[in-house]
């Protein structure tokens, strides 16, 4: 990561800004995942990350962490901001409920890499994976 001057500070920044970033971080994790996994024919690169950065397969992925308590108390707040805030616009293939967690996974995920927990970041990371490839696989 580039030096920069002045820090920040993630628990102040807007819920929105902390998604941007926490999808831009998810997908690069993905992206990576994918190629280390074998898989490197563009197009199917592209099919196959859309199975884990989906708004479905991350609200699903949130859903899956609250009903299994593993979120802190302070992951959970920032989950919470993400989810109740205020985009302007929804995607027109999904559903505003499952829009809004899925801001609330990518806010929690953008929140921890800006907080640098980076250990925590890829814990919740691989766990999102293997929840994923387990629905994938039928086993879910």
């Amino acid at each position: 990561m580039l030096h920069y001057e002045s820090l920040i500070d993630e628990k102040q920044l807007n819920s929105l800004a902390l998604a941007y970033m926490g999808d831009a971080v998810f997908e690069n994790y993905i992206r990576y995942h994918l190629i280390q996994s074998g898989t490197v024919r563009p197009n199917q690169l592209h099919r196959e990350a859309t199975n884990y950065v989906s708004a479905k397969a991350q609200a699903a992925v949130v859903h899956q962490f609250i009903d299994e308590g593993i979120l802190t108390d302070e992951e959970m707040a920032v989950l919470k901001r993400g989810r109740n805030a205020k985009s302007g616009s929804i995607p027109k293939n999904t559903d505003v409920q499952t829009y809004r967690y899925s801001t609330a996974f990518e806010a929690l995920l953008g929140y921890l890499y800006l907080a640098n927990q980076i250990i925590r970041l890829e814990e919740l990371i691989k766990k999102s994976i293997h929840l994923v490839e387990e629905k994938k696989g039928g086993r879910g």
